[in-house]
């Protein structure tokens, strides 16, 4: 499988773009359209499908233009569904142009799932929002604004805590394999064990 990281937006918020030689997944399609559709149409594969990690508005500020073009359907966590039309949870109520979705998600509980030809699992990682889900693949994860490279995600914002932000890495990132690559929301990636051994933020 190929991975493709597009940091794209005010926030450089990471877009990725997960393929094999049959189709591929888009991960968070944060911002700046025209670069997504234009890797999108680079690769040449149909898209599968959308996994949103969690529904703050740097995540899915070109999400409708993907749908567009692709046709594929959008997964992501019950928790934060109405997130895509409530400019208040998903943050972008500051700004002059708000961000929404005009999306009719599929939900995704905690498991074992499969996509086309793509085997993951999802696994829920509350504590930056309420229903942020990472997805774990064979030897690395995509995980949302949960865990960073010697960061970790805020926990002020609607439906944040940092108690069960901890809980998340801790308990649940941190009980993979040290060799797991972390692509996270923003930054560049990681791994587990180097978070796990140099990360000031995780007491």
């Amino acid at each position: 499988m190929n991975i493709t990281r597009l940091p794209l937006g005010d926030l450089a918020t990471n877009c990725y773009i997960l393929s094999d030689s049959k189709s591929l997944l888009v991960f968070d399609p944060s911002a700046e359209p025209e670069v997504i559709l234009s890797k999108l149409k680079d690769i040449n594969l149909p898209v599968s499908a959308i996994l949103l990690t969690h529904t703050h508005y740097d995540h899915f500020g070109a999400l409708d233009d993907v749908i567009e073009y692709s046709g594929a359907d959008v997964y992501m966590s019950d928790i934060e569904r109405t997130w895509l039309t409530d400019i208040e949870k998903n943050g972008s109520v500051r700004y002059k142009y708000p961000i929404t979705s005009k999306a009719a998600p599929k939900l995704l509980n905690e498991g074992k799932h499969s996509i086309a030809d793509f085997n993951f699992e999802v696994i829920h990682t509350p504590g930056h929002s309420p229903g942020s889900l990472s997805y774990k693949f064979d030897d690395f994860i995509v995980s949302g604004d949960v865990l960073f490279r010697n960061g970790v995600g805020r926990t002020d914002l609607f439906g944040g805590s940092n108690d069960d932000l901890q809980y998340s890495i801790k308990e649940k990132l941190f009980k993979l394999h040290e060799d797991t690559t972390v692509y996270a929301g923003h930054n560049v990636p990681t791994t587990i064990g180097e978070e796990k051994q140099n990360n000031p933020y995780v007491r």
